[in-house]
């Protein structure tokens, strides 16, 4: 199973074409978008955004996204905003928006909410799919100060998901691996930065791009 993740596009539809290409090339089946399509956009505009990919693609909001941003991309993708998905042998678990942030944005939730929203569909082994990453890991700032979810670190190790994918902190690009979970932060989108992931036999590999190779 071989998929393209996107992050933090926040309205650049330059790109697109250049994950359309990456596409192709890699063979990816379809695309996890992990939010922050817009940049405080309409989800009108998240809508077109999202149907110029030409592939399927599984959306959560970030926090520059609009609340309806669920239910108007609904047409052109799957909204996986508190929601799963059978995908190839795994569950694809999701939820957008961010935790708290002193920026005040559109789409933030209580730590509490992140945890029921998640542990609702959560289950041994899965694919997560969230816009806010886990405390601790992939989530440093400049400051160097950790900007990450509990709650998400709470269901990482409750549930040990086989890929806890994650963006929304785009100078924490990269892909490690914590106690058998492969953490992947693909990089802001709007920059060209991606990733294809491909899992078979219970392994993960994960190819990272970035701009220079668009």
């Amino acid at each position: 199973m071989k998929f393209l993740v996107i992050t933090d596009l926040h309205q650049n539809e330059s790109m697109i074409d250049r994950f359309n290409a990456e596409i192709e090339r890699s063979g990816a089946e379809f695309v996890v978008f992990l939010g922050d399509v817009t940049d405080f956009g309409t989800g009108e505009q998240a809508a077109e955004i999202i149907s110029k990919i030409k592939s399927r693609v599984y959306v959560i909001p970030g926090n520059c996204d609009p609340l309806d941003l669920p239910e108007k991309i609904r047409d052109v993708a799957v909204d996986m905003h508190g929601n799963s998905a059978a995908m190839g042998g795994y569950r694809l678990v999701g939820l957008g928006g961010s935790n708290i942030t002193i920026f005040h944005t559109a789409f933030e939730l209580e730590e509490d909410d992140l945890y029921e929203g998640l542990r609702k569909n959560a289950c041994e082994g899965m694919i997560l799919m969230t816009h806010a990453p886990s405390f601790g890991i992939l989530d440093e700032i400049p400051s160097g100060a950790h900007v990450g979810s509990p709650a998400v670190k709470r269901i990482v190790d409750e549930f040990h998901p086989i890929l806890a994918l994650s963006g929304h902190i785009h100078e924490a690009i990269g892909c490690k691996v914590v106690d058998g979970t492969t953490f992947v932060n693909p990089g802001p989108a709007k920059e060209g930065y991606c990733a294809v992931v491909d899992i078979s036999d219970g392994k993960v590999e994960v190819e990272m791009l970035g701009p220079a190779s668009a």
